[in-house]
């Protein structure tokens, strides 16, 4: 079965001849850099390394054979409407320099292997009155409160390109539906991370990049964007999520000190399935023909450093920074077990918090529609579980609790 649609094979042959670009990726990039200054007005001055790095994530997913016309448009458009939104935010500060006053307080970062109830936890969590989650069209646009008419004018037009997207591959609906005025993963944000390989291609070379790469200056980026968000708004508690979070807690913690991390934790074995199906579906935008093998290895990869980078930073931050969350507990009992967290995190649960809940989990769950066998990618039980080591057997220690 086909995981995109003929409205997508329709707009790679339409995008065949812009496709061109693609041998000469950091040319394309420099001219969409300088389309970007002449339509906003706006100097990349100063920024010159975050343009440069999204170039050259440009260039890696380029060298990729089997890269479509389309997932080459989108990666563009992408890049481009990133280093849009990181000059808005460099703006905004220059205009209102008390912006960098904004003190972002002990912010919740909802961390976990994908598939593991991150989205659920991190909905609980932001629906409270004293919490935030940043909305998808925030991370995408953000800027300081506009006029009501500007502000659905950006959103029909973020809304538009999230549907044009489940067009081109409806499966999206079921595995990951988003919504723009709901909250959304920070790598909306964040420019760089393992995102791009879930979602595009294997990209060796990007790959080895990012992991001798210091990410500091992205968090910095993100904390700069929270104040802005925050900034002529009533203060709250953030609360973000983004599962590969979990390689970058040690430099969360440096860049937000008071920061608590809640971990999701599910056998590894039973999410491996779903998250390759996941990266089938996306990687089918990309490529003309992703190699299912290929997918199996690289995700298992790329999860298994994550837990180990995550680990082996727990060894140094406080216990008490850290909450984990057993998945098959908060599923299968939120009703008790939410209230628990509302206070391992030092938040107070209210009456309003209890309907809340109420209204999170009367959300269709459609998860159990997108699980996929391992052997559909090269993997095998035993494969991964070896890979994960003990921490397929921590998983079962706290869920059985």
């Amino acid at each position: 079965m086909s995981r995109t649609t003929l409205t997508a094979a329709f707009v790679n042959a339409m995008l065949r001849p812009a496709f061109k670009g693609r041998k000469r990726p950091l040319e394309t990039w420099q001219r969409t850099v300088a389309s970007v200054e002449k339509s906003t007005g706006w100097s990349t001055a100063g920024d010159e390394d975050f343009a440069a790095d999204l170039g050259f994530h440009l260039r890696c997913l380029a060298d990729e054979r089997q890269l479509t016309p389309l997932g080459w448009q989108s990666a563009i458009e992408d890049a481009k409407a990133r280093l849009e939104n990181r000059l808005r935010v460099r703006q905004r500060l220059i205009e209102h320099p008390e912006i960098a006053d904004e003190k972002i307080v002990a912010p919740v970062f909802v961390v976990g292997l994908p598939r593991t109830a991150t989205t659920l936890a991190h909905k609980i969590l932001a629906a409270s009155d004293a919490h935030r989650g940043p909305l998808m069209w925030e991370m995408m646009h953000t800027d300081l409160p506009q006029h009501r008419a500007e502000a659905d004018k950006t959103i029909r037009t973020i809304e538009n390109g999230t549907r044009m997207m489940v067009r081109f591959s409806p499966s999206w609906e079921v595995i990951h539906p988003m919504r723009v005025h709901s909250p959304e993963e920070s790598m909306l944000i964040l420019p760089h991370g393992t995102y791009h390989l879930i979602l595009r291609a294997a990209m060796p070379e990007y790959r080895r990049w990012l992991s001798e790469r210091d990410c500091t200056a992205d968090y910095l980026y993100l904390k700069r964007t929270l104040q802005v968000l925050q900034h002529g708004r009533e203060p709250k508690r953030w609360t973000l999520k983004y599962p590969a979070h979990l390689n970058d807690l040690d430099v969360i913690k440096k860049v937000f000190p008071d920061a608590t991390f809640v971990w999701t934790h599910r056998d590894p074995t039973t999410v491996m399935g779903s998250v390759c199906s996941l990266m089938e579906t996306s990687w089918s935008l990309y490529q003309r023909r992703p190699d299912l093998e290929e997918i199996g290895q690289v995700a298992l990869t790329l999860l298994v450093e994550s837990i180990e980078r995550g680990r082996q930073s727990r060894l140094t931050l406080p216990s008490e920074s850290i909450v984990d969350v057993p998945y098959h507990r908060l599923s299968s009992d939120p009703v008790n077990e939410v209230p628990k967290l509302y206070k391992a995190i030092g938040a107070e649960w209210t009456h309003k918090d209890a309907g809340n809940l109420e209204n999170v989990l009367a959300r269709p769950q459609r998860d159990r529609r997108h699980e996929y066998s391992l052997s559909r990618y090269g993997l095998s039980m035993h494969e991964v579980e070896d890979a994960f080591g003990d921490y397929t057997r921590l998983c079962g220690t706290l869920n059985s609790r």
